[in-house]
């Protein structure tokens, strides 16, 4: 069976697509195809309120090659979801018609909330010690999505409008992050030994950048320090240095000062980098669906 999932973040828009194994109860998911565009929708919504004429027209092209690649790939089921742009954009709705119209391909807007619960979808703090407490972290260009995992049971999934382009642009409201931060310093008094696990794509690459292909946890110190000798380069400098393109060298930065501010908040001092993302998520949503709709 192939499946596709489409995330339309703020930042960017992904096209993944999986061939899904069976092999007894147990699933196997294989890469086929991964995509993304830059289509930095944040920009627009955060600033003005809603997605203008010249970014309405390249995400509506971006869909449009997205609907032809599934069709290649003869894609049994696909799922396509919108976050933090999206749900705030005030023309939303309208461009989602204009999309179906012209590419068939239907988007839903998902909560806040239920993006945290997808991105969990991952699974992958079942697999490590199930003594520890686990926070999973999703970084993204308009919010921030925490699922807290403690003694293989979910605590909490909770999103914040935190966001890379949110704080690029001056749109991120100070009572929001003050919210955060008082969040999180309550789970510190009541949980210890908590480690993060990150998804996204800032972290990903930091991730690149510190361990190449090696999976070991990266310390909260590495995580600021990477932070400091970045935030001292400019755009330019950090693309050249680091090997970065530009829309994922502008929001680093930000990126990476909410993941060490949640860190020191939640008293954690390691975070796992399993390199996985919404569009991860939204396969094994996708998947899950069509195995309780099949018995």
């Amino acid at each position: 069976m192939i499946l596709a999932a489409i995330d339309i973040g703020s930042n960017a828009a992904r096209l993944l697509i999986c061939e899904v194994t069976q092999l007894g109860k147990e699933s196997r998911f294989d890469r086929l195809n991964f995509l993304r565009i830059p289509l930095r929708l944040g920009f627009d919504v955060f600033e003005k309120g809603s997605i203008g004429a010249r970014r309405k027209k390249m995400l509506i092209e971006t869909i449009d090659v997205f609907s032809r690649l599934i069709r290649i790939h003869e894609v049994d089921h696909y799922i396509a979801c919108a976050t933090s742009a999206m749900r705030d954009a005030e023309n939303a709705k309208e461009i989602i018609k204009e999309i179906r119209q012209q590419t068939g391909i239907g988007i839903d807007v998902i909560s806040g909330d239920l993006e945290a619960e997808i991105i969990y979808e991952n699974h992958i703090a079942e697999g490590l010690d199930a003594g520890h407490s686990y926070l999973y972290i999703d970084v993204g260009g308009g919010s921030t999505e925490l699922t807290f995992y403690h003694r293989s049971e979910v605590v909490f999934q909770r999103s914040f409008n935190v966001g890379t382009i949110r704080m690029l642009t001056e749109h991120l409201d100070d009572a929001v992050w003050q919210e955060m931060k008082q969040f999180l310093r309550d789970v510190a008094k009541k949980y210890d030994q908590v480690t993060a696990i990150g998804s996204g794509g800032n972290i990903n690459k930091l991730a690149s950048l510190v361990n190449g292909k090696s999976l070991k946890p990266i310390s909260i110190d590495t995580v600021r320090d990477m932070h400091k000798e970045m935030s001292a380069l400019s755009v330019e400098e950090r693309m050249v240095h680091y090997k970065l393109k530009r829309d994922r060298a502008d929001v680093i930065v930000p990126a990476l000062l909410i993941y060490s501010h949640l860190m020191k908040w939640g008293g954690i001092q390691e975070i796992y980098v399993p390199k996985i993302g919404l569009a991860d998520g939204l396969i094994h949503h996708l998947h899950e669906q069509l195995l309780t709709e099949a018995k």
